[in-house]
């Protein structure tokens, strides 16, 4: 199981490695999004010789969660792999009714108060009353989209918080291990210019409540590296 603390192996901040299957452990947290929604559910499975987070969407939609403490200056360069069963048929991420993913990896950011203006205050303080479930001041999500090409991005089509990038398309490596390796610091900065941040959580995500789907989505060995490190995926 994770320790409840993230550790630095090797120069590697690790947030997301597993060791025995069931239950995601602690600090990792169902968060719903909706009260209305079922919630995709997760568990840790080995699948291809991986130990990993396994999501199960059928119409559903949460993400799954943890607090991080991670310095982007020192290691801005975020690593996982990840796999799907298939694509969410009918998705599309510029569409309110289309903002499905087989899969996603989320990181949410606090940003200095005296960043923020006025009207982004008061709708970050809408959100948070209105839905349940955790709202950041700013997101990036990293997507495994239906039909886009690979490194399209777009704000997210319920919100301008949420920068979607696409980092895996299609179904052509569907049914297999997908590694990656982003430059979280880079993309939240074109993201969000003229803004500072702070990385506070990380989630993963397979939802299917907009189209009515059902797909399965798994996660491994999520952490950061600096910028002159190669990503640790173990053997």
């Amino acid at each position: 199981m994770i320790a409840a603390l993230i550790p630095t192996l090797i120069g590697a901040v690790v947030v997301g490695q597993f060791s025995a299957e069931g239950p995601v452990p602690p600090p990792w947290q169902v968060a719903v999004v909706s009260k209305k929604v079922p919630p995709t559910r997760y568990r840790v499975t080995r699948i291809d010789g991986v130990m990993a987070i396994e999501g199960s969407a059928e119409a559903s939609m949460a993400l799954l969660a943890r607090p991080i403490t991670v310095d982007l200056n020192a290691t801005p360069m975020l690593c996982w792999r990840w796999r799907i069963a298939a694509p969410v048929a009918g998705a599309n991420m510029k569409t309110k009714a289309g903002d499905d993913y087989a899969a996603r990896v989320y990181v949410g950011f606090d940003i200095p108060d005296g960043q923020l203006g006025l009207g982004t205050k008061m709708k970050l303080g809408l959100a948070r009353r209105l839905f349940p479930g955790p709202i950041p001041d700013a997101a990036v999500n990293y997507v495994w989209d239906n039909v886009h090409p690979i490194g399209t991005t777009a704000p997210n089509a319920y919100t301008d918080r949420a920068r979607m990038v696409v980092a895996q398309s299609g179904a052509a490596n569907a049914g297999r291990w997908v590694e990656q390796r982003a430059d979280l610091a880079s993309d939240y900065a074109r993201a969000f210019p003229g803004t500072t941040a702070k990385a506070t959580s990380i989630a993963v995500a397979v939802d299917t409540d907009q189209t009515g789907g059902a797909t399965r989505g798994w996660f491994a060995d999520l952490h950061f590296v600096s910028r002159d490190q190669a990503c640790r995926f173990p053997a």
